[in-house]
């Protein structure tokens, strides 16, 4: 593995841990960057999958206290079940519409232009939603409800759009509900584990074929990458998304959606 292999896999997995819970789209900006930097990973979707398992190990190290309680909770009445059906319902409309509609998103959609125009819009849609929700009345995630959780679930969904941002799908939409922005950016974390674990999966089954030795070092380097800044990212969103909201979030999309257009417009 040369120097050049080394550093991309370090890029797109520092880019990868610092947008994966951010509403800035993750995907979408792997897309660009891979793009600008001519990324060559490994055949298949296997590195893409190793740097998303690097972040999805950091949340699940974060709230590795509240799972064992949800786990431990399911079986009996409290707000550790609240919680765990409310993941359990979120979780439903992503995997029944991604199972249905992978593939054909997949080969229809993942360009840099689709990317750059869901940037923007997606960025048009926080700050205005920042402008006008509600005042927050849900304060806890097992206060959500099934109703609610269902159609977070749904707004999830749409995140499979690239550059549309599962974080920020989700979390918009459990601000229209009247989620408080702590707790949405909670709920919008612990649902990416079923989410990312059951996409992962999926994409590794479809191309366990092309999974080798080959290239594994590059996969490592990003997974470790993604996990450590990943870990630092959620902990500081958690710190201080109450204060600084997402608005400039909002701002960020559009910015880098119109950088790219133009960049594109011009290649």
């Amino acid at each position: 593995m040369d120097l050049a292999a080394i550093l991309s896999a370090l890029a797109m997995g520092v880019l990868e841990g610092l947008t994966e819970f951010l509403p800035i789209s993750s995907t979408g900006h792997l897309i660009l960057l891979g793009s600008l930097i001519g990324f060559e990973g490994p055949p298949g979707k296997v590195f893409e999958v190793g740097i998303q398992l690097g972040a999805i190990c950091a949340v699940i190290w974060i709230y590795r206290d509240l799972l064992l309680r949800l786990v431990s909770g399911l079986w009996r009445p409290g707000q550790e079940r609240y919680y765990a059906v409310n993941l359990i319902l979120a979780f439903v409309p992503a995997a029944i519409i991604g199972a249905t509609l992978h593939k054909t998103i997949t080969e229809s959609l993942f360009n840099p232009w689709v990317v750059s125009v869901a940037l923007i819009v997606g960025g048009i849609a926080i700050i205005l939603i920042e402008r006008t929700r509600p005042s927050p009345s849900i304060h806890s995630v097992p206060e959500i409800g099934p109703v609610s959780a269902l159609l977070v679930g749904f707004g999830q969904a749409l995140a499979m759009i690239p550059g549309t941002s599962r974080s920020g799908a989700t979390i918009i939409t459990a601000l229209l509900l009247g989620v408080d922005r702590k707790v949405a950016a909670e709920f919008s974390f612990v649902l990416a584990i079923p989410t990312m674990l059951a996409a992962s999966a999926y994409s590794l089954l479809k191309v366990r074929h092309e999974i080798s030795a080959d290239g594994l070092g590059q996969v490592g380097i990003g997974f470790v990458t993604a996990f450590v800044v990943a870990l630092l990212t959620v902990r500081w969103v958690l710190t201080v998304i109450s204060r600084i909201g997402f608005t400039p979030f909002g701002w960020y999309r559009i910015a880098i959606g119109t950088l790219m257009l133009a960049w594109l417009a011009l290649h």
